[in-house]
């Protein structure tokens, strides 16, 4: 594979294989190893210091009726993550957890002197579907310094609590998986105070298009309690897709419920990527993003955090860019 420098750093000039399937067929090398067991990052003094579980994908929701609407092209390349589903960090840390060291981000400290980016909020909690695994996974972002640990430790972020699996939902659960409300509540129980970003939604979306209960904001309600007023920064959704479970209309309608949320949760904000996300930066599937939009997705992410709960002030705005 072939790279070049852009503004954004280092970027692969390949798409990766599209189609339904992809979800059922990733992570490879270093990202197969930590769907097998949960990544724990022991950081540098002055990095991000925290879990960091990564389960691969399945089909993009988890619903029985709502996957087998979709066509399933045959992938090119089997691998061992070929499963239903990714297990969470839990889940897999009982197997013997994997350790790596990610070495310390210099410009860090830096940036507290060049007036950049940087938020209040020295703790975070990210929980995310397979828009985020494949912010965390070296396949998909080589450049380490791209990855969204590293984006977060760049704004101020200090100790990060990841956890990232293919078809995740708030309410439903693959086999071996645990839900996005499930995985924030053990954090909360074992100790966890900070900032929470939800990543959450896609799957959500088409699980209820496809009759699943309960409904969007319940789901959000449900997420929200778990923060208990702790600072919370949703990302909202977006595909490219016209009919199916995952449809860009079905997103849409995710992504007003959390609009009409803010008024009761003065404590939530949302990062707008649906309304930047541009369409050169999906792939073929429509619904995950090319070498070029996961490291515009990963910055944005970490800089929506430092604009949502800035080092000093408060935010103009409920909804942040």
């Amino acid at each position: 594979m072939r790279f070049w420098r852009t503004v954004f750093g280092q970027m692969s000039a390949g798409m990766r294989s599209s189609g339904w399937r992809r979800r059922l067929t990733r992570p490879h090398g270093w990202a197969a190893a930590a769907a097998v067991a949960g990544i724990l990052v022991l950081a540098a003094a002055g990095s991000v210091t925290g879990a960091l579980a990564v389960s691969g994908g399945s089909s993009p929701g988890h619903h029985p009726s709502a996957s087998s609407r979709t066509p399933q092209p045959a992938s090119p390349k089997p691998t061992a993550a070929a499963k239903p589903a990714g297990a969470s960090s839990h889940s897999k840390r009982s197997r013997g957890a994997h350790h790596t060291r990610a070495p310390a981000h210099r410009h860090a400290q830096a940036a507290d002197h060049r007036g950049e980016l940087r938020t209040s909020c020295r703790s975070v909690a990210h929980v995310g579907d397979s828009t985020s695994v494949d912010l965390i996974t070296p396949q998909y972002l080589p450049n380490q310094a791209q990855q969204l640990p590293a984006q977060y430790t760049d704004v101020g972020v200090r100790h990060l609590h990841m956890d990232a699996s293919g078809g995740r939902s708030i309410v439903e659960e693959l086999p071996g998986q645990l839900n996005g409300y499930v995985v924030a509540q053990r954090w909360w129980d074992e100790g966890f105070r900070g900032c929470w970003v939800f990543a959450l939604g896609t799957n959500d979306a088409a699980n209820v298009a496809v009759g699943d209960s309960p409904g969007f904001m319940t789901r959000i309600e449900r997420m929200m309690a778990v923060a208990h007023g702790e600072p919370v920064l949703w990302v909202n959704t977006k595909t490219l897709l016209s009919t199916g479970p995952w449809a860009e209309a079905n997103e849409e309608a995710w992504d007003r419920d959390l609009v009409r949320a803010l008024a009761m949760y003065p404590n939530m904000r949302i990062l707008n990527w649906a309304g930047m996300a541009q369409p050169s930066w999906f792939l073929p599937d429509g619904i995950h993003y090319n070498s070029v939009g996961c490291p515009i997705r990963a910055e944005v992410i970490a800089h929506a955090l430092a604009r949502a709960f800035p080092k000093y002030g408060a935010s103009p705005s409920q909804i942040v860019y």
